[in-house]
């Protein structure tokens, strides 16, 4: 596989992963959670942060 096709399937996988963190963060439940303990999941934070990450790698594969 070349840089820029590896770089094409990293955005696309980190944009897929920061949502399904963000949902997490937004759901019901962690609502509920925060609103009595401060505290998001840890799940919600390691997906938004993961995607983010494998983003930016992704962009720098498409120089």
């Amino acid at each position: 596989m070349n840089n820029k096709t590896l770089g094409i399937v990293l955005i696309i996988a980190g944009v897929v992963l920061a949502m399904w963190g963000y949902n997490i963060y937004d759901s019901a439940s962690s609502q509920v959670s925060r609103a009595f303990n401060g505290d998001a999941p840890l799940e919600a934070w390691v997906g938004m942060a993961g995607g983010v990450i494998s983003v930016l790698i992704g962009i720098t594969r498409l120089k």
